[in-house]
């Protein structure tokens, strides 16, 4: 299929050919688009109701971006498909930083150090492992690609005013700041350890087959500075996946929201909702996009807190070069920094920053595997008739006005509606971040998750990584989607085993 051909993929004809023009709703408008486009748009995204065979161009999973390399630990590190020659070398160069290991200041290397004083990892594909997911630590293994975000809730009307002004996300630890750092700079000691136990427990579906789920436990052992305050919540994450993040960045504002449903107003059990949050250059407030709970609107933003958090490196959008030290850190604050005066008042300045988030942009996404096989079209019939698709929303056609033109009005099939929903007390961390309550998270992306194994070498779901299959996955989810989940529960192994299938070839 030529890339050519996708581009034109909206034709009038195209879209009556599939399901006919539909009517328009008074609120489905976007800004970006006439209104015969928007015609066209509404045709071609429509759901899926014949499971004969696949959809036109659903292959294609990123439009033309997708790329069409081989199933091995490469495939989430391929750049988009449409890129040019120039492009390519930029792509080459973020390539490189998102590999790039930072060394601890003074260092003879003085491009590459400041790193810390305290500090999770060292690059940032010591977390995005391949540019994938990353994975809760083993007995006895330092967390590296799973990281515990520390923070409480507002306890004053001024701290609620700044919450809902969005100008605070929620409140880091007084000591220990947003995040724990398990890492440090020669003679520093790190903050402490996270530590994990599981107790498993059994689940048996109605077929009669028993599926053990581990429930994790967590702690922090060895803090050097005294306890965590009483109120602090301890919310432990793997890193996500990286790829199509240019594509997500590009879907319309309004596409989003037009599935949020606050008030569960149609009866569904089903309540997404927007995450809002201020764009940390413009200071503009925007649909957050990026995060387990959507935390961020913009790459660039998820970008320049994982520089500062993750790895103590200053950019400038986050320019404290002692990263997440606080005020009672005074043995980290007293620590030399990697700021270098000839190369910029940061330690990763402008073009490291701006290569970096070119580079995880346009991170292409593979392209769907066994689209027209039986198995997996009877596979995605289980998965709308189970409900799967009222948070997974399979497709959007990005605006016309992406800030870069690769990721312009493509068809894309990320099965996420990109809101908050509520999953249920089991999978609840307790910690509120922006919009976002203790319970919520955002619908992750589905494509490309096949591939989990043959990127990782292993499979670990959800946000802390408990899940350590897809099958499990799915029975962890709970409150919205608890119907969801018991409807996958319910089938017949064959039909479960088939969703599993449509799920493998994403």
């Amino acid at each position: 299929m030529k890339h050519t051909d996708l581009i034109r993929f909206l034709s009038p004809a195209l879209a009556i050919a599939l399901c006919g023009i539909p009517s328009l709703a008074a609120d489905q408008k976007r800004s970006d688009i006439s209104g015969s486009d928007l015609a066209r748009v509404l045709a071609v995204t429509r759901p899926a109701s014949d499971f004969s065979k696949a959809e036109a161009f659903e292959a294609m999973s990123a439009g033309a971006t997708t790329t069409t390399a081989a199933s091995d630990t490469t495939s989430f590190s391929q750049p988009s498909a449409n890129i040019t020659l120039d492009q390519g070398q930029t792509f080459k160069l973020g390539h490189a930083l998102f590999q790039k290991l930072w060394v601890s200041a003074p260092s003879s290397t003085q491009a590459s150090d400041g790193l810390g004083p305290l500090y999770n990892a060292r690059s940032c594909q010591t977390c995005h492992i391949n540019d994938g997911r990353g994975r809760p630590p083993r007995n006895g293994e330092d967390a590296v690609s799973m990281i515990a975000r520390l923070a409480r809730s507002a306890r004053t009307h001024a701290e609620e005013n700044l919450v809902q002004d969005h100008q605070a996300l929620n409140f880091p630890d007084v000591t220990y700041g947003a995040q724990l750092q398990n890492l440090a700079v020669p003679g520093l000691k790190a903050e402490g350890k996270l530590t994990v136990s599981y107790e498993d427990n059994y689940v048996t579906l109605s077929d009669g087959e028993v599926v053990s789920l581990r429930r994790p436990s967590y702690s922090i052992d060895g803090l050097t500075e005294g306890p965590l305050e009483i109120a602090t919540t301890v919310s432990p994450r793997i890193a996500q996946p990286t790829l199509g993040l240019g594509l997500i960045e590009a879907i319309a504002a309004e596409d989003i929201l037009a599935n949020a449903d606050p008030d569960d107003k149609n009866g569904d059990g089903i309540s997404g909702k927007a995450a809002w949050v201020r764009d940390h250059r413009t200071g503009k407030i925007s649909l957050g996009r990026f995060g387990w709970k959507a935390q961020n609107a913009t790459v660039r933003d998820q970008a320049s807190m994982a520089f500062s958090h993750d790895l103590g490196i200053s950019t400038p959008d986050a320019p404290n070069a002692y990263g997440d030290c606080t005020e009672r850190q005074t043995d980290c604050l007293a620590m030399p920094t990697g700021v270098q005066t000839r190369l910029g008042d940061t330690e990763a300045p402008s073009p490291v920053l701006d290569l970096v988030t070119f580079y995880t942009k346009n991170l292409g996404v593979p392209a769907r595997r066994n689209v027209d096989a039986p198995s997996v079209l009877r596979g995605k019939r289980m998965f709308y008739e189970s409900g799967c698709t009222t948070c997974h929303t399979p497709k959007f056609v990005t605006t016309r006005n992406a800030g870069d033109p690769l990721h312009s009005f493509q068809l894309i099939w990320p099965y996420s509606d990109f809101l908050l929903h509520d999953m249920g007390d089991a999978l609840a961390d307790g910690q509120q971040v922006g919009d976002a309550t203790g319970k919520e998270w955002r619908t992750p992306p589905l494509w490309g998750i096949g591939l989990t194994g043959a990127v990782n070498g292993n499979e670990f779901y959800m946000h802390d990584g408990r899940a350590r299959s897809l099958t499990e996955a799915v029975l962890w989810h709970g409150g919205e989607a608890q119907k969801a989940r018991d409807a996958f529960a319910a089938l017949q192994k064959s039909d479960r085993q088939a969703l599993l299938t449509f799920l493998e070839s994403l």
